[in-house]
């Protein structure tokens, strides 16, 4: 069975976004562009991969993405329907009903059975949960890894890591990766 992937970036303080789903203050130099690329270019948006000349390179990690409503906007806000075309795209929300783009599927109820469906497919590949804090929190049981990317950060207020009621969850740490940045990735596996 394939896993279901948070992968995800946050501060030091643990937020994922500002307050008003800023992230343009996290720090990207060089050296970890380079690094998310080579290793996570199945996860970044299409008009990235073109960026980096990656678009023509095959998927490697993943072949579906999951996100919320609050973590697709951005896209919609500058006239993306299809943000990450390289991939099956899966928006969950209850305020949205119809998709403004036919790559793009609503899913309105129950995200939990949706994404424990598309975990028993057949495929090599994973699926990349993208966020926002509500889904992950909605998504937690089915959380298979979390690859946590760390900017050397304090935000001070904004959207956390998850949202959900109590539910203490284990996960061992398998790998940490490292750079002079200051940014570090941790590799969590459900324990």
């Amino acid at each position: 069975m394939r896993q279901l992937v948070y992968y995800i970036g946050q501060s030091i303080d643990g937020f994922i976004a500002g307050p008003d789903d800023e992230i343009d203050f996290f720090p990207v130099p060089d050296e970890y562009a380079t690094w998310m690329f080579a290793q996570y270019g199945d996860a970044l948006p299409s008009h990235a991969r073109q960026l980096g000349r990656i678009d023509d390179v095959p998927n490697s990690r993943f072949d579906t993405i999951v996100m919320g409503r609050r973590t697709y906007q951005p896209a919609l806000d500058v006239g993306i329907t299809s943000p990450y075309a390289h991939l099956r795209q899966y928006v969950v929300s209850t305020t949205m009903t119809e998709s403004p783009d036919p790559a793009v599927t609503i899913v309105g109820d129950d995200p939990l059975e949706f994404v424990r469906g598309l975990k028993a497919e057949d495929s090599p590949l994973d699926v990349y949960l993208a966020g926002g804090a509500g889904l992950a929190g909605a998504l937690l049981p089915a959380i298979d890894r979390m690859v946590v990317k760390q900017y050397p950060i304090v935000a001070g207020a904004g959207v956390p890591l998850f949202t959900t009621g109590f539910a203490p969850t284990a996960f061992e740490l398998a790998d940490v990766q490292t750079f002079g940045s200051g940014h570090v990735v941790l590799d969590y596996r459900r324990a």
